[in-house]
């Protein structure tokens, strides 16, 4: 069993930057990790994944502002994100892939707001 643990979120103005981390209990080599974003009201959607090849997808939300990015070594994938605006305010949830078996965070809220 595989646990995922989020930190980093926390209240930001618009146009400033926060970076959540995700660590595993276990290896993460040869997973797909994903960020995925709940806003109240709203279905869950697919921020950002990296593979274990560092293939990458982003959200065309936020592409050109946010990056996801792994470390092996340390079991933790990371999600910078810039120029945060209103709308990216949500619960965001790290997700671990292996094969058909998902993984989830218990989710770190992110708040942009003056």
């Amino acid at each position: 069993q595989v646990q995922l643990v989020e930190s980093g979120g926390g209240l930001v103005q618009p146009g400033g930057s926060l970076r959540l981390s995700c660590t595993a209990s276990g290896i993460i080599f040869g997973a797909y990790m994903a960020w995925y974003r709940q806003a109240p009201g709203k279905q869950r959607e697919l921020v950002a994944g990296i593979s274990s090849g560092r293939s990458t997808d982003y959200a065309d939300s936020v592409k050109g502002r946010f990056t996801i990015s792994r470390d092996n070594a340390k079991n933790t994938v990371y999600l910078q994100m810039n120029s945060l605006k209103p709308e990216d305010t949500a619960a965001y949830y790290c997700n671990l892939r292996f094969g058909p078996t998902d993984y989830w965070g218990q989710g770190t809220q992110v708040t942009v707001s003056l």
